[in-house]
């Protein structure tokens, strides 16, 4: 019987002191650009959504190519034979990315109607201070400190087994992001199934489930919702979306079910099925103290410290950027206190966030022009119903990156609710929940419709999963998840 080297009591340091002061300098960067920016004070504090241009001025419709180009190169440079290993380089992503926002800002500096070095620059300080620097933070936070947590052990990989782990996922998704739970249980669920030959099935319903489907409660469960919390969404309105969890990942979870015990289960040969049943570890938890306290503390974070609204029960808003900062201090206790050998067990490392860092700077700036054409022009679109709002924002968000065609259609559907009663975030709630659960189930359909489906991917078939190809992985959410989508958007959008 093998046994996979468990991490020791020891808490070493090795390699954490570079990460741990360059966080440290980003809360000290954070602090010091909010005071210079004297946005310490209440009034400041919700000032970052204001429109950038003069009413009725616009970009003209050309100006999105550059936006178009960069999710065209996100979907397509990766599945090109020529490009695909050029692609892999996070630097050469932070070339394409940056070169197209600077193009989109000479853009709004030279040839925009209204056009200006001030408009581009803020536009610039817009999108960089008050969008994307929050989103990343957020996400490098969960990454970061879920990373120091491991679970270990190898399980008898029975279908009843297998469903726990993926709805244990898809619980943990809304509460510490769907990048976060994946990167926490697909390594055991591998181990579990270490022994079985037919495991890419399973795989791809943990990718329907816990990097995507499953993080729909909360706005820390994935990016689009927590674009809308940094628009005006309030943090708990997401929840009223669970019925359309309950069914979406109990369907598929039932379904996971009955495919594996009744079809792929019976296909195991009899030796692997005894060696899975002899090849048993109890599963073990690392990393508990201190990083899921920590990771608490994210949730109260963003839930408490919105710079827009006043602290629960007082007239005191949070300082801009405190709520960035106390993630960030959170990061360096888990750095500081966490056991490094949790991490080195975890193969953990910092590629894929940087991967969602050097793209977001250019989608975030890039994506502007479009921003401006929907919100003054959304209504004449022709989608104005939420079945239409549902699937417009999914197929997009299948085939793009769902967090930038939420924003879109988030800003489309503001122009059509000036009328809506209690509209949440400027948006009528029938029109918010189709292009939440558009966005956010939808990005399940492809390989890139979501960052950690491809992370998955990666880890699975470092492991010898030989999982499907783009199209394989199409036909397993055409056949099922496809259908299980349209029935709940029947019933509840």
């Amino acid at each position: 019987m093998s046994h996979a080297a468990e991490p020791g009591p020891r808490v070493s340091r090795k390699n954490v002191h570079l990460p741990l002061i360059l966080v440290i300098g980003a809360i000290l960067a954070c602090y010091a650009l909010a005071t210079m920016a004297g946005w310490t004070t209440p009034t400041a504090a919700g000032e970052g959504h204001e429109a950038h241009v003069a009413p009725h001025v616009v970009s003209h419709f050309w100006a999105v190519i550059p936006f178009t180009l960069l999710l065209g190169a996100i979907a397509v440079l990766p599945l090109v034979e020529h490009t695909a290993h050029w692609w892999e380089h996070n630097l050469h992503k932070f070339y394409v990315a940056v070169n197209l926002a600077l193009i989109t800002l000479l853009y709004l500096a030279l040839l925009h109607p209204n056009g200006s070095l001030g408009l581009a620059l803020e536009t610039l300080e817009h999108t960089v201070i008050h969008e994307y620097i929050p989103f990343i933070v957020l996400l490098f936070s969960l990454y970061t400190i879920s990373g120091g947590i491991r679970i270990q052990g190898d399980l008898p990989a029975h279908s009843l087994t297998n469903a726990t782990f993926i709805i244990s996922g898809g619980l943990l998704a809304s509460f510490i992001g769907t990048t976060g739970a994946a990167m926490l249980l697909i390594r055991p669920l591998l181990e579990t199934n270490s022994e079985r030959k037919r495991v890419a099935h399973t795989v791809v319903f943990f990718i329907f489930v816990v990097c995507n489907c499953g993080g729909l409660l909360l706005p820390l469960g994935d990016p689009p919702l927590f674009l809308g919390y940094l628009n005006g969404v309030d943090f708990l309105w997401t929840m009223s979306l669970w019925k359309s969890w309950a069914f979406v990942n109990g369907a598929l979870v039932g379904v996971y079910l009955l495919c594996d015990h009744f079809y792929f289960y019976r296909q195991e040969t009899k030796r692997d099925i005894a060696a899975d049943e002899t090849r048993v570890r109890r599963l073990q938890f690392f990393g508990l103290w201190p990083n899921a306290l920590l990771l608490v503390g994210i949730i109260f974070s963003v839930a408490l410290l919105d710079p827009g609204k006043p602290f629960p029960g007082t007239d005191w808003h949070p300082w801009f950027y405190l709520r960035e900062m106390v993630q960030l201090a959170l990061v360096a206790l888990s750095l500081g206190l966490g056991a490094q050998t949790v991490r080195d067990d975890n193969s953990f490392d910092y590629l894929a966030i940087v991967e969602v860092a050097a793209l977001f700077i250019g989608i975030f700036v890039a994506m502007q022009p479009a921003l401006e054409i929907l919100n003054a022009q959304g209504a004449s679109l022709g989608i104005d119903t939420p079945m239409e709002f549902f699937w417009a924002t999914g197929w997009l968000s299948a085939v793009l990156d769902n967090a930038p065609t939420y924003l879109v259609f988030f800003k489309t559907a503001q122009t059509l609710s000036h009328d809506a009663v209690d509209p949440v975030g400027g948006v009528a709630v029938p029109l918010l929940r189709a292009i939440s659960l558009g966005a956010v189930l939808m990005g399940a359909m492809t390989y890139i419709g979501n960052g950690p489906n491809f992370m998955v991917k990666a880890i699975a078939e470092k492991s010898g999963v030989k999982m499907p190809s783009f199209f394989g992985y199409m036909l397993y959410s055409f056949t099922i998840l496809l259908p299980i989508l349209a029935i709940n958007a029947w019933l509840f959008v």
